[in-house]
């Protein structure tokens, strides 16, 4: 959903990536639809690893709360946004979780 905020929020003005460090291999069908809820079709996106992600220098790493369990990305900048994992959420849990995500994206490219 960061991703998808990033693209939405920073369109032309920047390449956003979203990997993790144990992938599902699907993205999360509530997470396709609270993102459908707003406009996005989140089901053009891939569920990714790291090791799928080009091992350059990003500009700035975001990372959604794994602490010390997130294998070392290179980057100018990081930032930890401890955001839980919806993953099991109930549907209204689900949406406070990408309404707290799309707020933290906001917050970071007015930064930038």
């Amino acid at each position: 959903m960061a991703e998808a905020f990033a693209r939405i929020y920073g369109a032309g003005s920047l390449e956003a990536y979203s990997a993790g460090s144990k992938p599902a291999g699907i993205i999360n069908q509530k997470a396709i639809d609270v993102m459908h809820e707003i406009g996005y079709d989140l089901k053009r996106h891939n569920s990714k690893s790291l090791a799928e992600i080009s091992d350059i220098e990003y500009d700035i790493v975001v990372t959604m709360g794994c602490g010390d369990e997130c294998p070392l990305v290179r980057a100018k900048r990081h930032e930890d946004w401890n955001i839980p994992d919806p993953k099991g959420m109930p549907l209204v849990e689900f949406r406070a979780v990408r309404d707290l995500i799309e707020n933290k994206v906001k917050g970071l490219l007015s930064r930038l």
